[in-house]
């Protein structure tokens, strides 16, 4: 019999179909669409992306071939990076000045490259690049919360085959990271704990839908999945923000997505899929409400999600709200393990 099952962190309910009986090998991933003929993340085509704003390179000068990793600005960004953020109102209707900032994050200069085959130390390059970025972009007090993100293939919604990144630094809090602040916040006003600590406790102690654990990370199938093979990654120490990772722990996330990524492959063909890092909002003051974070830094916590883009919500889900899981957790667990346990 199927379930509904509310998420144990947002305010939230997924109906999860099992019955229904999907194995991964029932999950068709379209084929990649054509290479471009000129990709303008390859080396040599520089001048085809807007001027870098990071990059780790071998000595050679901005702009030029001989980069490892490079960050410019979209050139066709969601939000743009001048201007003030203004506030408008007439009656119900509410808008604002499109303001932020819109950064792609090219991942290495191979066209080919691929993530979960990648030298672990070559990968640590593109994840102090995000980290690089988050602290420069949270020095503008426009922005209020940065989601670093990345579309594998077309159906994810990425136009560029060559392996890349995106970060936005949005001048508002999104609703669905407010609904886990505030659970986050209630929680710990309650316990003086994490919610999100708890939670990992509970599922290490009941590991039906625990996937794989290294020293500093663990992998999870959600309780409340809404998408077949849905995985979050936690740090197993308490941290409220993707930057205060050591060198150890970056590491130790490595072999944690690179051990998911390995997994989608294997089991599900390469699908496309959405990475999300989900960390901390930038903790400056709010106007009129100086203690609006006080308490951040005790009762959030960050992770990593990762969502394979195997079904397509259709007029039930945007209808309802609801998604429809045909695939179990606990199945998406067993399937994704290393194939040994």
């Amino acid at each position: 019999m199927s379930e509904l099952r509310k998420d144990p962190i947002v305010d939230r309910w997924v109906i999860i179909a099992a019955e229904r009986g999907r194995r991964p090998s029932d999950f068709q991933s379209e084929p990649p669409p054509p290479p471009p003929a000129a990709c303008p993340f390859c080396p040599g085509n520089e001048e085809k992306t807007p001027p870098e704003v990071y990059a780790v390179r071998d000595g050679t000068p901005p702009n030029s071939p001989g980069w490892q990793v490079r960050v410019v600005p979209n050139k066709f960004p969601a939000l743009a990076i001048e201007g003030d953020v203004t506030h408008h109102g007439i009656g119900l209707l509410d808008w604002m000045t499109g303001v932020g900032a819109h950064e792609v994050v090219i991942e290495s200069p191979d066209h080919q490259f691929r993530l979960e085959r990648a030298d672990p130390q070559h990968v640590l390059k593109v994840l102090q690049a995000f980290d690089q970025r988050l602290r420069d972009l949270r020095g503008d007090v426009r922005f209020r919360h940065i989601i670093v993100f990345r579309n594998w293939g077309a159906a994810a919604g990425a136009s560029l085959i060559h392996p890349h990144s995106q970060i936005i630094a949005l001048s508002i809090v999104p609703d669905i990271m407010k609904q886990k602040l505030r659970a986050a916040r209630d929680h710990y006003r309650r316990k003086e704990r994490c919610i999100f600590c708890d939670l990992i406790e509970q599922e290490l102690a009941l590991p039906d839908r625990v996937i794989y654990r290294n020293e500093h990370f663990v992998v999870l199938s959600p309780f409340a999945a809404r998408f077949p093979f849905e995985v979050q990654i936690y740090p197993l120490a308490h941290m409220y923000d993707y930057t205060l990772m050591s060198r150890e722990q970056q590491m130790g996330l490595i072999d944690a997505l690179q051990f998911v990524l390995q997994r989608y492959d294997a089991e599900l063909s390469d699908p496309p899929y959405n990475l999300m890092v989900q960390t901390a909002p930038n903790p400056l003051p709010r106007p009129g409400r100086p203690e609006f974070w006080g308490t951040l830094q005790y009762d959030f916590h960050w992770h990593l999600e990762l969502i394979p883009r195997l079904t397509k919500p259709a007029g039930f889900e945007w209808g309802t709200g609801f998604f429809i899981n045909p695939v179990s957790p606990e199945d998406a667990a067993r399937f994704l393990r290393p194939p040994e346990s």
